[in-house]
């Protein structure tokens, strides 16, 4: 199996389950989600890495949604604190967070958790299916519940709001994780407009993977990005419909070895509001952009 050097973002399902067999276990968290799938508990519950608990992305790693902030704001600090204490998180502990779509949706807790102050969050690579394909143990039902003593402490990892994408956009990268039909507009399935924000390069994070659902290596990534501009030497934000995806950009982004900033509310914000401008179709170099 190919290794990756996911510089503390990633870990390999073999390395897991060595961890999991030692003095000091990692807090395992299952947060199986995909837009139009409800059932992530259920795919859950029929099977999973022994000890993960299940973690529900629209309610756990997400306030309610709001015009203002998107379809998944971020949480209330003292409401994530709650409810990685009740995942069974203490201070000082490794967390490995996974799914069954890439790590698209884990990389939401990967990033919530590093943005509270959690040093070793890693995203398990390859997924589900990874785990699943090298033969290592899987559990049904529920893991027992716990109670964990973590304290969270957010504003680690940098956050945009709506004018500072705008303005990054123009005076530095701000990528657009989507898929490249939401992003040109010509299909929208959620949210109230089609199109991008004006000036962003679309940068599908799904591209970020291979044909098995594992990272792409750190030098496959910054060449990647290269080609978008993104060398480090400018400042990078990313978005997508409401800052799940955005979040797996991140990682690879920081695989890649470079920073970048999340726009939280994305496009299911940026789209709520009648006063900003949408643009449509491909960015080209010196074609001013259709904007609506």
């Amino acid at each position: 199996m190919r290794q990756v050097s996911g510089a503390g973002v990633l870990i390999e399902p073999l390395e897991l389950e060595r961890l999991l067999a030692s003095a000091e276990p990692p807090a395992v968290l299952d947060v199986r989600w995909k837009l139009g799938d409800p059932d992530g508990r259920l795919h859950y519950e029929a099977g999973h890495v022994p000890a993960a608990v299940y973690v529900d992305l629209d309610t756990e790693l997400a306030a309610p949604p709001s015009k203002a902030g998107g379809r998944h704001p971020l949480p209330e600090p003292s409401d994530l604190e709650r409810a990685a204490r009740g995942w069974g998180l203490n201070d000082d502990q490794t967390v490995v967070v996974y799914d069954d779509n890439g790590g698209l949706s884990a990389a939401r807790a990967w990033w919530l958790l590093r943005w509270a102050g959690v040093e070793d969050v890693r995203i398990l690579n390859g997924s589900w299916a990874a785990w699943v394909k090298s033969g290592l143990p899987v559990e049904q039902g529920q893991s027992p519940a716990r109670s964990g003593a973590v304290s969270l402490d957010v504003g680690h990892l940098a956050v945009l709001g709506a004018d500072a994408a705008a303005e990054l956009a123009h005076e530095g990268v701000l990528l657009d994780a989507r898929a490249q039909e939401r992003y040109l507009g010509e299909h929208e399935p959620v949210d109230p407009r089609a199109g991008h924000i004006p000036g962003a390069l679309n940068a599908p994070t799904s591209e970020s993977l291979d044909a098995s659902g594992r990272f792409l290596t750190a030098a496959e990534l910054r060449a990647r990005f290269a080609e978008l501009g993104v060398d480090g030497s400018v400042p990078v934000g990313a978005y997508c419909g409401s800052g799940v995806t955005a979040a797996h950009l991140i990682a690879t982004l920081e695989i890649a070895g470079i920073d970048a900033a999340l726009f939280p509310g994305s496009w299911s914000a940026w789209s709520a509001d009648p006063k900003r401008p949408v643009a449509i179709g491909a960015l080209a170099a010196g074609v001013p952009e259709p904007i609506t």
